[in-house]
């Protein structure tokens, strides 16, 4: 695939993440960053995607990322969140949050607010016991992260201590965090439940409560569809995408067959909702393309499987019905496409803005696709 570059980074990838456009932004999404794991020495590094300038005769994109700077991370980054343009929360195995700020002006990194052992599982203060980090989500100014130990803490990026802490929001690890509205945040955990909280009740109880039936399988991920909000979509250790509506019912909407191992993100495109991105440790990275008359389109890819998916129907009186929640499964057809067939070790991550893609994996690489939809 042409429109695909790669960088080779001799660290295993964890996460990437794109930062975000400005409002008015009129180009492609240029900057992102990366944090790895299970390095002796891991790092937080902000790559540009390269040059435009280097389009070949046809448009096809022939730069490569190339690291615009970097800073050293203790422990394993298990997930990263851009708070705004400079900023970028990070969550460490070690059970600490940080907040990084991107200099751009003479492109280095900074430790710019930390809070230690925002996850511990004794005692905040003893040198051991801390507790993975394993989800952040951002609002600026709001942080909220989640962890193994089960806590909920939310933080604001421009206050010292904890603004609230749900000591024990869970007895099982808590995987993923996604906010839902300003005031309200949905977590998944380690038995198959998704939970709601609302931020602005002192109860530490979840509002409501979700879970997969039967085995309880582990949820890793979790993503909430970006102009209905009432729609959200998890993955877990069996691979399978589950589609929910919170509005209804304590199951989910649709279950559908994905990867032959953990889905480790999802993730709805946030300005075309009818697209939605799945990793996974079997090495694909699928294109769920649930857009009208996808039967008529051209293939985005010729590489790689496709295959047709039909959702599970659940009737809905609603003027606009979202092709997640279709109760025509006839008419709303749905493509797959593993955008990478080749790939053999785990997918960690994706991120995907405006027409662009980034991933990274467990080859030590990061990929980036500036053509998604072309």
């Amino acid at each position: 695939m042409e429109d695909v570059s790669a960088k080779f980074v001799s660290q295993k990838i964890s996460r990437t993440r794109w930062r975000p456009l400005p409002a008015a932004a009129l180009q492609p999404p240029d900057i992102f960053a990366t944090g790895s794991w299970d390095n002796e020495d891991n790092r937080i590094s902000i790559w540009s995607a390269g040059d435009l300038g280097n389009a070949g005769l046809n448009g096809e994109y022939h730069g490569e990322p190339h690291l615009l700077c970097d800073i050293q991370h203790n422990g394993d980054v298990m997930d990263m969140q851009f708070l705004d343009q400079e900023r970028i929360v990070v969550a460490s195995s070690t059970g600490t949050v940080t907040i990084f700020r991107h200099h751009q002006n003479n492109q280095t990194l900074s430790a710019n607010h930390r809070w230690d052992k925002a996850h511990y599982h004794v005692d905040q203060d003893t040198s051991c016991g801390g507790a993975a980090c394993t989800g952040v989500v951002c609002n600026n100014p709001e942080i909220v992260t989640v962890g193994e130990d089960g806590r909920i803490n939310l933080f604001r990026a421009d206050q010292k201590d904890a603004v609230r802490t749900i000591d024990n929001a869970d007895s099982s690890t808590l995987h993923a965090v996604t906010f839902l509205r300003t005031t309200e945040i949905l977590t998944v955990n380690s038995i198959g439940q998704l939970k709601i909280w609302d931020l602005r009740h002192q109860r530490n109880e979840p509002s409501q409560i979700f879970s997969l039936a039967g085995d309880r399988v582990p949820l890793h991920c979790v993503d909430r569809h970006p102009n209905q909000q009432h729609i959200v979509a998890t993955g877990g250790q069996d691979g399978m995408l589950s589609i929910w509506d919170i509005r209804q019912g304590t199951m989910p909407v649709s279950l559908l067959n994905a990867h032959e191992a953990e889905m480790w993100e999802v993730h709805f495109h946030p300005s075309d909702p009818d697209h939605l991105f799945t990793c996974s440790e079997d090495g694909s990275l699928w294109h769920w393309d649930t857009s009208t008359n996808v039967s008529e389109k051209p293939s985005f890819l010729h590489q790689g499987g496709r295959s047709t998916a039909y959702l599970s129907h659940s009737t809905i009186n609603q003027s606009v019905v979202s092709a997640w929640l279709s109760n025509d499964p006839t008419k709303e057809r749905m493509e797959i496409t593993n955008l990478i067939p080749n790939q053999t070790l785990s997918v960690n991550s994706l991120d995907v803005l405006g027409p662009c893609l980034v991933y990274g994996t467990d080859a030590e690489a990061i990929y980036v696709n500036r053509q998604l939809f072309a």
